[in-house]
């Protein structure tokens, strides 16, 4: 092998089964290891930490696979200073960019460290320099990289850090991860989330999908924002406009939520109350003129909590508040996470995927959802750790996950 680093990682290796993931990484990207040390630790909530020399045929690619290891928490040893380069045109990032995660990230420039604002995975390293001199970095997505930004390439003096476990959050092989619990204890640990994110001055984001409309939902979310556990809303064109149409006509799809049956010309009323919609100007308007007087856009427009709805080719109308340009939603959807401190998806593939691939690991995630699709998709993402539990809808038996994604049955 032309090229080597020693790198090291700390955390329950053993039981969470990263170390495995960690060497199947190295052999998967051409190059080989030496464990040089390993100390496992000897008590179920004790740490292990090992150290590994990693060696690739060439220095472009030790880099890529350095990159790699960092999305397992892995750093090295002695990681130098970061090196940059400049951009050359708009939307192009520099040959050897360093790509992104999601965790917790700092560089090291000029013998200092500098923590990586706004971290997310996918991205570029922008340095930037202000006119009192001091220096910025943080993530840019491929889409605003401007010609002459200064970017970091290569994996060197580059630390990244894993969120600590809480106490209460159990190591996948605990017992009470792996035993019976009845549902309503599932959704007491997502509830008790909640508040201590609250409690801690930090804001509920909630990515939802139209089935919290189609299953009659709609009113115990409205009760949600009335509660104050709703401080964003991600979601498509779908949520909001059946949520209206069952404002104005009380259907669904044309589908009566009371009676759940079809209504004679039920299935034109979704269009009939965008058409209402988009002649007030906005949600916001059809409320303030009384044609929306219920449901969840009413309930977070009066209470003034803030929505980002994104849509997508298979749209009516849209509304008007929604995003038709994709990037843009992504830079709407940004703009809302700053403060985010627990997040719920609920009923949505799309904008979950999104959703977890803008939020910093650090963001506890549950994911509900009746197919498990989508939490696999979550995780072949790369999507973010959230902490929390794995459940089939159809028992309360809890299994471990690789997807490191929380989530619950629908019917919880």
């Amino acid at each position: 092998m032309g090229t080597s680093q020693t790198v090291e990682v700390t955390g329950h290796l053993m039981d969470s089964g990263i170390l495995s993931r960690i060497l199947d990484d190295i052999r998967d990207y051409g190059g080989d290891y030496v464990i040089d040390r390993f100390d496992v630790g000897h008590e179920a909530h004790d740490q292990s930490r090992a150290r590994i020399t990693v060696q690739a045929e060439d220095e472009a690619a030790l880099q890529r696979l350095l990159m790699r290891l960092q999305t397992r928490g892995v750093n090295q040893v002695d990681p130098g200073e970061a090196a940059t380069d400049v951009a050359e045109r708009d939307g192009v990032l520099p040959d050897g960019f360093y790509s992104t995660t999601n965790l917790d990230t700092s560089v090291r420039l000029d013998g200092r460290w500098y923590e990586v604002e706004n971290p997310e995975m996918d991205c570029g390293l922008v340095v930037l320099g202000a006119a009192d001199g001091t220096t910025r970095v943080r993530t840019v997505p491929m889409t605003d990289v401007e010609a002459g930004m200064r970017i970091v390439v290569g994996a060197s003096g580059i630390r990244v850090t894993v969120p600590e476990r809480g106490a209460g959050d159990a190591t996948p092989s605990d017992d009470d991860v792996f035993g019976d619990k009845p549902q309503a204890v599932l959704v007491r640990q997502v509830a008790d989330g909640m508040r201590q994110a609250r409690d801690a001055g930090r804001e509920l984001l909630w990515v939802a999908g139209p089935g919290v409309v189609h299953t009659g939902a709609a009113p115990a979310f409205v009760a949600l924002v009335r509660a104050g556990f709703v401080d964003t809303l991600f979601a498509g064109n779908a949520l909001a406009t059946h949520d209206i149409e069952s404002a104005i006509y009380g259907t669904s799809l044309g589908v009566d939520l009371t009676m759940s049956q079809g209504l004679e010309h039920g299935h034109e009323h979704h269009v009939r109350a965008l058409n209402t919609v988009r002649r007030a100007g906005s949600i916001a308007g059809a409320v303030a003129d009384g044609t929306i007087t219920s449901g969840i856009m009413h309930a977070l427009v009066t209470h003034e909590k803030r929505f980002v709805l994104v849509g997508s080719v298979r749209d009516d109308a849209p509304l008007p508040d929604v995003h038709t340009d994709v990037v843009e939603g992504q830079r709407a959807m940004r703009a809302e996470i700053r403060d985010v401190g627990y997040c719920l998806m609920v009923a949505t593939q799309l904008h979950a995927v999104a959703t977890s691939n803008i939020l910093p690991a650090s963001v506890p995630l549950v994911c509900v959802d009746i197919n498990p699709v989508t939490v696999t998709k979550l995780a072949d993402r790369g999507g973010s750790q959230g902490r929390g539990i794995v459940t089939d809808r159809k028992s309360t038996r809890l299994s471990s996950s690789h997807t490191d994604i929380s989530r619950m049955p629908s019917s919880a």
